[in-house]
């Protein structure tokens, strides 16, 4: 099956080289990417996700491949996967492994990956975080999880349009966020539960285990 993803224009890619973009809501209201936390290496909370993945890991929207090859360096097996062309050369660059794919495409390895990544907002990817996690199930081992990045309690689930900036063209497509107060709800729904959740500074992480 194959989800409607954000579009990936020269505006994302200029987020992705660490200039400034953001999401402009249909509201007016603006979002800043975290384009610097992209573009470093890792960053505070990071560890987090990192110490989190001991065997073959899927880095999902994998950004210019900080975390990705983070794990490599470590000794864990990681692939990058990301829609943007521009994302997995970066991810190349670093040392990484990365595929140019939409995570709703047939994937190597499907049902034999320890740990999935879902970084920097990625559970948003295609607006609907359940069917993102239900086909993250399908890419896990027996056993495997999902390590979440999520909004901070109180934020509820969300879902907009937006679009990408400073392109003031670009196309509008659905994004979603998460927050830690919701995530219960939402991991239920897609076969898994809550392991643990916890906080890094203004960042807040779920482990996601198969029910």
């Amino acid at each position: 099956m194959t989800a409607q993803l954000a579009p990936l224009g020269q505006e994302f890619d200029q987020g992705l080289l660490g200039r400034q973009c953001w999401l402009e809501l249909k509201n007016g209201d603006r979002i800043e990417l975290p384009v610097e936390r992209w573009t470093d290496g890792c960053v505070q909370g990071d560890t987090v996700l990192l110490d989190g993945c001991a065997g073959p890991t899927l880095d999902i929207g994998c950004g210019p491949g900080r975390l990705t090859t983070a794990l490599a360096e470590r000794g864990v097996a990681a692939l990058g996967v990301d829609s943007s062309p521009t994302a997995v050369r970066l991810t190349h660059q670093r040392g990484g492994i990365a595929l140019l794919r939409n995570v709703f495409d047939r994937l190597p390895g499907e049902g034999r990956w320890h740990h999935a990544l879902l970084a920097d907002g990625n559970i948003g990817i295609g607006g609907d975080p359940v069917a993102l996690l239900r086909r993250i199930g399908d890419l896990l081992a027996p056993g495997g999880d999902a390590m979440v990045e999520l909004d901070p309690p109180g934020q509820g689930l969300r879902h907009d349009r937006v679009r990408l900036h400073p392109n003031p063209a670009g196309t509008w497509f659905t994004w979603a966020w998460v927050g830690a107060d919701a995530i219960a709800e939402v991991a239920a729904r897609a076969g898994f539960r809550v392991a643990w959740t916890t906080s890094r500074g203004h960042r807040w992480f779920a482990r996601l285990e198969r029910s």
